[in-house]
């Protein structure tokens, strides 16, 4: 446990950032999974989960979750799948 007054507001704001990373990271995937389930299954909303999960990968990258070239491949993989489905 840090003695330092400084290193003690660290402990806690690296406390409060991880808990909020670790949500957002949680949210992400799920999005994604419910995506690529729809995909999968062929479901009537299959465009509006990837956009979606688009949206959240975009938001990810921005927040420093997700390193650009991450976030640009998964978004990739996505449309390559929704196309594939539709084709």
């Amino acid at each position: 446990m840090p003695n330092i007054k400084s290193a003690k507001k660290r402990v806690l704001v690296t406390k409060t950032k991880a808990a909020r990373n670790k949500a957002l990271k949680s949210n992400l995937k799920t999005v994604v999974k419910t995506a690529n389930v729809a995909i999968d299954t062929n479901a009537e909303n299959k465009v509006e989960a990837v956009t979606a999960a688009i949206k959240r990968i975009d938001q990810a990258c921005a927040k420093g979750l997700m390193h650009k070239n991450c976030a640009a491949r998964k978004k990739s993989q996505l449309a390559v799948k929704l196309n594939k489905s539709n084709a």
